[in-house]
């Protein structure tokens, strides 16, 4: 993003007037921000009225007093293409494109989209087919319809490629503090990596949501989510298109869907991306990290009036990786002072309905059991309907427990045993005091967790330095392609440090002679770049122990591969010294997505790749830490680790087989196609790739 274009975003995103081009519902908007709050001149764009629902109107772009900030176009797309052109000709710093029927409809519409973005130049662009943009920091909401948030002094920023997500979104009853929501559509030029990178800049941006269906710059997307590392500031996502069906329908909804599912898990891992499963988790795990005060450990000091409410903080607690320091013997003998002798002294705390509406015992309370060593404390709150009468018992404990929490300088949140049971009033309060307000003790729990494991990876993240590494995004690769058979995959590789075995080239003919060189036992291949898959054409001998095996070998395989691949020559064998059996054998690929990345593979290998699925993936440029951080995350990792009274691997050689693999696909980054090293044999002080394939585009 040159300067102009962020200069331009800033203006969009700060803006000191706005303008809005269209109809009636476009009047109807501009009235929806002028009692919103905001500060500035409002203008409505149409040719066609003097004035529209009480509001007057200017009868062209080029008769605006000034260049506007902001701009929302509510038109069809061809006039869309005019509007744009003259705004940015005025020097307007954004426009918002709502009109569909581009990149997102065919041939025909990708065809106007370049178009829209030319005409756009330097001015920025959000959308097309978009809902707009909410700026609660401002008050301006370039935005269709009427939307349920409020002005914030900070908060979290939602980004979406679903404007109806952002809509329902903003009338959700969560109070999520909201800074901005934008529905960025099509992201003909800004996209989620563009928005995100500005976002990064304004310090009232707490953390930032995401609701993806596929990413267009990944390169520019990694260095955001790294830039977002660097500051702290968590980034939660909901990534849909898992299934076929809905990587189909996000195909169609916005065009931009690339990378397989697998792959952006790899993405999200690398940046400390926190990725959630559904839009409560969002929400919940949004609100978490909205106060910007994020907690520093997993010890969790937890409150309740209610047994059963303690015992579901406990379990949920474990689940989500969050610890309950015990009680120490001083804070024990303190709280039996205020607490009934039936009260059970532990963390979680049962604190009872003994002292509910005592604010004394309450505050002395909270004192003695705020004095614990945790990270942060909980407190489980449910209010009772309103005609009970009974809120101001609870309204009593909430003030308690935020002063407590503020004078002892704690960390903190409350959530309720039921989602509804914490009302909007007491949530609105809380947010307020900069308190997360979590609906439902599961999913409170749950988005705590998430937090407190970003917090606690963030900083291994950025010491492991392959979050730094911009991510390579190859471009598709059109031209015709080349298989290299065993051979010339092992020399390539070999020339990178992979360990190879020291084989001879030979022929049929010269196979006895070539095998004195080698040494028995020995394994014999035929080599053939149309024999990829050589155990099923009979292709390989192992274990073969003197020159009449290997001539007994040699027919046998002479007669399989006509019978198997009739037109395929057999005049070119490879001998190799029979490697001993290894303590693993593992798989080492590399994986193309097209415009999204090339990864590395690592899994379990041989017989045993299908069976166990066993595999991680790693997006390239990586490090030699990621690399062995992937090998001791395999289910199959107690192999290399002394299984059994067995040796240990080498790993450090190992991390250098697998990095040479690594190296040799970023140098060939444009036109590797596809390469396996299956199986890697690991032993207890070397490592040794005894089979290779990797198939080419030719320039």
């Amino acid at each position: 993003m040159n300067a102009s274009l962020r200069d331009n975003l800033k203006r969009l995103l700060a803006p000191r007037h706005l303008a809005f081009v269209g109809g009636r519902s476009m009047a109807r908007a501009l009235k929806r921000c002028a009692q919103g709050g905001f500060a500035g001149p409002l203008w409505l764009v149409n040719p066609q009225h003097a004035e529209l629902e009480g509001v007057p109107c200017v009868a062209s772009i080029e008769q605006l007093p000034c260049a506007p900030d902001a701009v929302f176009i509510a038109t069809n797309r061809e006039l869309t293409l005019s509007c744009v052109a003259e705004l940015a000709a005025k020097g307007a710093g954004g426009a918002i494109c709502y009109a569909s029927g581009f990149a997102e409809s065919g041939a025909e519409g990708q065809a106007l989209q370049r178009q829209l973005l030319k005409a756009a130049g330097d001015m920025a662009l959000l959308g097309p087919n978009c809902y707009g943009l909410l700026d609660y920091l401002h008050n301006a909401a370039l935005w269709p319809v009427a939307h349920g948030g409020k002005a914030a002094q900070r908060g979290v920023a939602v980004l979406t490629q679903s404007g109806n997500f952002a809509y329902n979104l903003s009338m959700s009853d969560r109070s999520l503090p909201v800074a901005y929501m934008a529905s960025v559509g099509n992201q003909a030029q800004l996209g989620i990596a563009e928005l995100m990178d500005v976002l990064l800049d304004e310090p009232r941006v707490t953390a930032i949501g995401l609701h993806l269906e596929g990413l267009k710059n990944v390169p520019g997307f990694a260095r955001a989510a790294y830039k977002a590392l660097e500051k702290g500031i968590p980034i939660i996502a909901l990534k849909t298109g898992v299934s076929q069906i809905g990587t189909e329908l996000a195909l169609s909804h916005t065009s931009s869907l690339s990378g397989s599912d697998a792959l952006y898990d790899a993405l999200f891992q690398r940046l400390g991306v926190i990725r959630v499963s559904g839009p409560v988790s969002f929400v919940e795990t949004l609100k978490a990290a909205s106060c910007g005060q994020l907690p520093s450990g997993p010890r969790l000091l937890a409150l309740a009036c209610s047994g059963g409410d303690a015992g579901l903080i406990a379990d949920y607690a474990e689940g989500n990786g969050l610890s309950l320091p015990p009680l120490d013997a001083g804070q024990c003998v303190e709280l039996a002072r205020v607490l009934p002798r039936y009260a059970n002294l532990v963390n979680p705390l049962d604190f009872t309905t003994a002292i509910w509406g005592d604010a004394q015992a309450l505050q002395s309370m909270l004192d003695t059991a705020l004095g614990s060593e945790a990270d942060a404390a909980m407190l489980v709150l449910d209010y009772p309907a309103e005609f009970t009468g009974e809120r101001k018992e609870c309204d009593l404990l909430l003030e308690l427990f935020c002063a407590a929490l503020q004078g002892y300088g704690r960390r903190g949140f409350v959530t309720s045993a039921f989602p509804e049971l914490l009302p909007a009033a007491a949530r609105e309060r809380l947010h307020a005091l900069g308190i997360p307000a979590l609906q439902g003790v599961e999913e409170g729990l749950a988005a705590w967790g998430r937090i407190v494991t970003y917090q606690g990876r963030r900083q291994a993240l950025l010491e492991l330095g392959e979050a730094a590494l911009v991510p390579l995004c190859p471009q598709a690769f059109e031209g015709p392609a080349e298989l290299l058979d065993e051979w010339q995959s092992k020399q390539a590789l070999g020339s990178f440090g992979l360990p190879i075995p020291q084989g001879v080239l030979s022929t049929p003919e010269q196979a006895l002679g070539a095998a004195a060189e080698v040494g028995y036992p020995l394994v014999l291949k035929a080599l053939s770049a149309q024999l990829p898959h050589k155990t099923e054409a009979g292709a390989v001998a192992l274990n073969l122990q003197h020159p009449e095996a290997l001539e007994a070998a040699l027919r046998l395989m002479r007669t399989r591969i006509a019978e198997h691949a009739p037109g395929v020559a057999f005049d070119r064998v490879l001998l190799e010294p029979m490697a001993a059996p290894p303590l693993a054998e593992l798989i080492v690929g590399i994986k193309r997505e097209n415009d999204f990345g090339l990864a590395l593979v690592i899994g379990a290998g041989g017989v045993l790749v299908e069976l166990l699925k066993d595999s991680r993936s790693l997006l390239l440029p990586t490090t030699e830490g990621a690399i062995r951080q992937a090998l001791l995350s395999l289910r199959s990792a107690a192999l290399l680790q002394g299984f059994r009274g067995r040796p240990a691997a080498n790993l450090e050689v190992l991390v250098a087989a697998i990095g040479a693999v690594a190296a040799y696909a970023c140098e060939h980054a444009g036109h590797l196609l596809e390469l396996d090293v299956n199986p890697l044999l690991v032993g207890a002080e070397s490592t040794v790739a005894v089979d290779a394939l990797i198939r080419l585009g030719q320039a």
